[in-house]
This record gives structure tokens, C-alpha cells and sequence, in this order.
């Protein structure tokens, strides 16, 4: 009598774990799954999510090419996400072109809802007409491509998050994408030349922005539901309209933050902070920032302005509860911090107290602008529980002596010195149990070895952005 053998587990698993499993491996390992029997057979066919991502640095074009088509042709049900990346392997020439082409008009007729294109080509890959007729889209991701829509292209109706890298396309082209985008929730922007020298933001339902770039200005026109916005721009300073803003009358910061009334989250980092000081720098907006709670920002000391623009900021944000200052230095050049400036009006008490608990300030030179605006926080923020105060290269031990010295409003305030040394060392100046302020002068350094050195936090556009 023939022996009956008993199903294995992993062939009486049911068909939605199956499904689920399926989720988490590469599409190669996901078709491979079919040799594990006839129940796995044909289960990749209708996989929802579609990755190519070759792992073979050595992985040859046609192979890749040959892959893709043999995923496609097989499959069977709804396409919900397509991801085609060469993982940095330099995969396809540009005369793999073709072939996206095709895939994308193939993806399009499966009513693709995310689209992820990663590659790098010898030239930019021009998208084709047919993905702007996609209405399907939900998501859509591009790097080093050519977007050039055809004049009756009138936006993505469905599209909610946007991330754009390396990409080529005129002012024009991209004011309109962005604006016939009606749900468009997340933008993503990076890179973005051929033509693109303002940023103008016109999108209600968006709440996160994030770009990294060189352009001459940034606005927002009807973003009253962005709350999210990581800025971090190299500005084309010498253009002339540039020029005329940094010596005009006008405010960049009013005009900026006119758009935004709800803002929660906001990075300002690299020259972008010099852009909103141009003009008379007012000492706190007309309508304060009630539900910002997050602030990052890139000072040069060195510019009286751009730290007059900081403390309008800070003026202006009385819910503020996490502060990230980053003393920005540029190369070559001389340090030469204003001293004729009168304390009491640069760094006058706020109307509203200001409550942030959590300052790191990374990088100061032990200048007196510096050290005032320390001063200014550790005076006027009643709520201070933390400040991190990590000096740039040379800054001797004189730092911690003066910051001793500081009154401050917060009697529960702890102030760390952290040094960025083989031996690293943890100065805590004043702890929780902090004397009166008249005996502030007696005070000794208490300083104690960190057992893990402590790395210095970095702003959060660093961790998106990676060299290609």
C-alpha cells in the first residue's frame, strides 16, 4: 500500500500568511518561493508590491532587463507599488530607456498607485508622456530624470506624497505639477535644476516639505495645513534678486511665515536663515508660531542679523519645547563678531515666556554673541530642564567658568558641556539641585567621565540625504 505523505507547514500555512510573507522578500526571492510546492507555485503572480533591486554588483544589463520582463509578463493581479533601483550598481545605459518606457505604459494600465524610480543612467531619463496621464498615482518617487509634461497635462489628481532627485525641468513645468497636485500631502525636493531658481509653493492639503538645493527664494501660497518643513538651501546670494532683498526694506521673514500658521516642525539650516534676515528684522512676528514645538537652525554668529532673525523666531514661538542651535562657520572666514551693539535691545525679554525644555547649541567658538545668546535662553526660558553645550575645536575651560556665571529663570535647569574629544569628558555645570543665583559666583565645576561618548546630534535633512 503507497505511503501517504503529510503536507509540510509551510505548505499548509494559510494563503493570506502566505501573502504576507511573500510582502517582505525581493521579488527574486518571491518567485523562487514557487519550487516550494504546488501551493506556492503561482502565489508571487498577484504580489501587490514589485521591487527590483539587485543585489550582484556585476549584474548584467540584459539580465536585469530580461528579469523585469518575466516578472511582468507572469504576473496577475493589482500592481500596488513598483520600486526599479540599481542600488548604486550603474545597472542600465541609456539604452535601456526603451524598456521603462514600455514598463511604465504597462504599469499605468495596471492602475499603478506608487512608483518608485531609482537609477542612474548616462543621461537623464526623459519620463514619457504616458505616466502624466497616470491618474491612479498615489505616490510617486524619481531620481535623475528629465520631467518635461505635455501641455495638456493637468496634474495628478490622486497623488499625495512627491519626492523628486536629480531631476531637470523648467520653472514653468514645475509650478505647474506642483499646483495641479490637489491632495499632494508630502514633498520631497532635491537637486532640481534646468531652469528652477524659485521655489513658489502652491498646495493646500500639504503638510511635510522638505528640499535640498540652491535656489535665490522659497514661498508658500495656500499651505495652511503644512506643519512639517526641513529647509536646507544653499542660496544663490549674488543674484540680483537676492541682492535687492538683503538690502531692501521688505521682510522675507513676515512674507515667509505668512504661510505658515499652523507650522509644528521647522529646520532652517545652511544660508537659508542669512534669506529670512534680509530686510528690517522685526523682534517678533506679527502672529506668533502658537504651535511650533520643534526648532533647528544654523546660525553664523558672526552675522548680528541673522541672530536678530533667530530671536524673532524664538520670541515668536511661545510652545516651543525642543531648540537645536548649529554654530555655522564658513571656510576662510575671519571671525568678526560685532561688539558695538547694545545688549538690552538685541536680546530684549520676550513678551510671552518661552517654553522650551530641551537646547543643544553644537559648535560655538566662545564669541561674544555667542555667549549673549546663551545668556538670553538661560534668562528667559522659566521651563529649562536640559541645555547640551558642545564648543567647536580650541575652546578652553574658560567657557564653562562663564556660563557658571549666567542667571538663569529655571531653577531645575542643567546645563552639559560636551567635548568632542578621544578623552570626552561630561561637565556638568549646574544639576537639578542648582544654588541661588547670588551664590552662582562660588559655584565649583563638577566634572565626571561619560562612560559612552556621546556624538553630537546631527540636523534631520543629514539623515536623509546620501551621496549617490
Amino acid at each position: 500500500m503507497p505511503t501517504v505523505t503529510k503536507p509540510d507547514r509551510i505548505t499548509l500555512l494559510p494563503g493570506h500568511v502566505m501573502d504576507h510573507i511573500l510582502c517582505y522578500l525581493p521579488i527574486r526571492e518571491a518567485v523562487r518561493t514557487s519550487v516550494l510546492s504546488s501551493k506556492w507555485r503561482n502565489k508571487w503572480y498577484s504580489l501587490p508590491d514589485i521591487v527590483f533591486s539587485p543585489r550582484d554588483p556585476f549584474v548584467c544589463e540584459s539580465k536585469y532587463i530580461k528579469m523585469v520582463d518575466h516578472v511582468l509578463l507572469l504576473h496577475s493581479g493589482s500592481i500596488n507599488m513598483f520600486k526599479l533601483s540599481d542600488s548604486g550598481h550603474d545597472v542600465f545605459s541609456v539604452n535601456a530607456a526603451t524598456d521603462m518606457d514600455r514598463w511604465i505604459l504597462y504599469l499605468i494600465g495596471r492602475s499603478i498607485k506608487e512608483l518608485v524610480l531609482d537609477v542612474l543612467m548616462d543621461e537623464l531619463y526623459k519620463i514619457p508622456w504616458c505616466l502624466f496621464s497616470c491618474q491612479s498615482l498615489h505616490r510617486l518617487k524619481l531620481y535623475s530624470c528629465w520631467l518635461n509634461p505635455p501641455t495638456t497635462f493637468e496634474g495628478f489628481r490622486n497623488l499625495r506624497s512627491l519626492d523628486l532627485d536629480h531631476i531637470r525641468m523648467t520653472q514653468d513645468a514645475f509650478e505647474n505639477l506642483i499646483s495641479s497636485c490637489p491632495l499632494l500631502e508630502h514633498l520631497k525636493l532635491a537637486n532640481v535644476f534646468g531652469g528652477v531658481t524659485q521655489i513658489n509653493i502652491h498646495a493646500p492639503n500639504l503638510k511635510f516639505f522638505d528640499i535640498y538645493d540652491i535656489f535665490e527664494g522659497i514661498s508658500f501660497v495656500n499651505t495652511f495645513q503644512l506643519t512639517t518643513v526641513a529647509i536646507n538651501l544653499s542660496l544663490n546670494l549674488n543674484s540680483e534678486s537676492n541682492q535687492n532683498r538683503l538690502h531692501g526694506c521688505s521682510s522675507n521673514l513676515l512674507n515667509f511665515f505668512d504661510g505658515l500658521p499652523h507650522i509644528q516642525s521647522l529646520e532652517i539650516h545652511q544660508d537659508f536663515l542669512k534669506y529670512l534676515a534680509a530686510g528690517v528684522v522685526p523682534v517678533k512676528l506679527p502672529t506668533p508660531c502658537i504651535n511650533l514645538g520643534y526648532l533647528s537652525l544654523d546660525i553664523k554668529f558672526n552675522d548680528l542679523k541673522e541672530v536678530s532673525a533667530a530671536l524673532c523666531l524664538l520670541r515668536s514661538s511661545p510652545n516651543l519645547r525642543t531648540l537645536e542651535i548649529f554654530a555655522r562657520i564658513e571656510k576662510d572666514t575671519v571671525l568678526s563678531t560685532p561688539t558695538s551693539y547694545c545688549w538690552e535691545d538685541i536680546f530684549s525679554r520676550p513678551t510671552m515666556p518661552i517654553k522650551a525644555q530641551h537646547v543643544t547649541i553644537d559648535g560655538i567658538s566662545d564669541t561674544k554673541l555667542e555667549l549673549d545668546f546663551i545668556r538670553f535662553l538661560l534668562l528667559y526660558l522659566p521651563m529649562l530642564e536640559m541645555m547640551h553645550v558642545k564648543p567647536g575645536a580650541n575652546v578652553t575651560m574658560e567657557l564653562t567658568k562663564t556660563l557658571i556665571q549666567f542667571k538663569r529663570a529655571s531653577g531645575r535647569a542643567k546645563v552639559i558641556r560636551e567635548d568632542d574629544t578621544s578623552s570626552s569628558e561630561e561637565d556638568s555645570i549646574y544639576g537639578e539641585e542648582r544654588p541661588n543665583n547670588e551664590e552662582v559666583e562660588n559655584e565649583e565645576v563638577e566634572v565626571s567621565p561619560i562612560v559612552e561618548k556621546r556624538q553630537s546630534k546631527k540636523p534631520r535633512w543629514m539623515k536623509d540625504y546620501v551621496c549617490k
